[in-house]
């Protein structure tokens, strides 16, 4: 626990939450400030900034967040769901808590696809491609 995370506070019972699923390891609840109507986000219990914090409990929080996306979809008659993580300042990242975002998707709600987001592209070759899959290799 930290505390002064925000989500560590919830986890405590400090900070009222609307729960929607909670065990030994993971707690979900809807995001006070939702993209789509059922915006849920699933953390771990444990605090960890990004996923690689915590590589022991990451695995059941996306199993979690799997299992819960289909509840999620089902309770708002959602047409789909985008589920997100924003691993890290640069990416996005605005509580320093692990979480996984479960937003309920509509056709048509303008919001587009996770490949619409406004970045510049690289262009790479045959030879970048091959690097940085070596390069991932060799990291693990």
């Amino acid at each position: 626990m930290s505390e002064d995370c925000i989500f560590c506070s919830i986890v405590a019972g400090d900070i009222p939450n609307r729960t929607v699923y909670e065990d030994d390891e993971v707690l979900a609840f809807l995001d006070v400030n939702p993209l789509a109507e059922g915006h849920t986000l699933v953390i771990p219990k444990e605090h960890g900034e990004q996923v690689a914090d915590l590589p022991e409990v990451a695995p059941t929080v996306f199993q979690r967040a799997a299992e819960l996306t289909p509840a999620v979809r089902d309770a708002v008659d959602a047409d789909g769901t985008t589920v997100a993580v924003n691993d890290g300042p640069a990416a996005g990242q605005e509580v320093p808590h692990l979480h996984v975002h479960i937003v309920p998707r509509e056709e048509g709600d303008g919001a587009g696809m996770l490949h619409a987001l406004d970045w510049a592209r690289p262009e790479l070759d045959d030879d970048t491609f091959d690097d940085v899959q070596q390069a991932i290799r060799d990291a693990q």
